[in-house]
């Protein structure tokens, strides 16, 4: 049985999560923003942690409690996009940065600290990284943060005996996704992206992208010409 934490738990991948882990028997920390929805999870999870991703004084007075932890599962976050790049939405950018990556500063002074030796960090990112889309300034340029905040603290947590695994899923049906006005292919439930990152976890792999149909079609796009891989997601984009 393991100590896991796990941040954005009240929905989406991370509510999912949560359900995953609790089913297998694991004893979980369950954090969120919104009471009544906490409230609402606390007979699936050990604990429950009520704080705002931006602000500092809420993180640290709810974690200062937290002991010993095998898992830390840094899962939530927020998608905003860009309408009208050249108006450009300066107070929506500084948002979104906040909440998907500076955060996890706050979040990691707190905790890192917490995780045992043999332990792991989990950062749930975005398959968005792979390959720029449109009117994701904000979205990507956070997750893109998230990446190499994983992959180089990757390096400086080994002499620790401390694991990092970093998550790039495609598109996942949450309430966040719900909101989307575009195409989403090869869409999954929470419950199947749940069960892919357990299974990664659990095998304490450092990288897992799914569905495989999409990121290893965004990565071939990657390879090819800029000109050619702008003209083929303008034009999808632009239906």
């Amino acid at each position: 049985m393991k100590k896991v934490m796990i941040t954005g738990a009240t929905s989406g991948i991370g509510q999912a999560l949560l359900s995953k882990y609790h089913g297998e028997g694991h004893q979980v920390i369950a954090c969120g923003r919104d009471k009544s929805k906490l409230a609402a999870i606390e007979n699936s999870c050990s604990k429950t942690c009520l704080f705002d991703l931006t602000k500092q004084d809420e993180i640290s007075s709810a974690l200062a409690s937290i002991e010993a932890l095998d898992i830390l599962i840094l899962n939530a976050g927020n998608c905003r996009y860009i309408d009208d790049a050249k108006q450009f939405d300066a107070e929506l950018f500084a948002d979104v940065i906040s909440t998907n990556l500076t955060s996890l500063g706050w979040l990691l002074q707190s905790l890192l600290p917490k995780v045992k030796k043999g332990g792991q960090v989990v950062f749930v990112s975005s398959s968005a990284t792979i390959l720029p889309f449109p009117r994701s300034e904000a979205y990507g340029a956070s997750k893109a943060g998230i990446d190499y905040l994983a992959n180089s603290l990757r390096l400086d947590l080994l002499q620790h005996g401390i694991g990092v695994t970093l998550v790039h899923p495609g598109f996942i049906k949450t309430p966040l996704t719900d909101k989307n006005d575009f195409d989403m292919p090869f869409l999954l439930s929470s419950e199947t992206a749940a069960t892919r990152i357990y299974n990664g976890v659990m095998a304490k792999r450092q990288y897992l992208h799914f569905p495989k149909r999409l990121t290893w079609l965004l990565k071939l796009f990657s390879l090819l010409p800029s000109s050619l891989w702008q003209s083929l997601i303008l034009r999808k984009h632009n239906g």
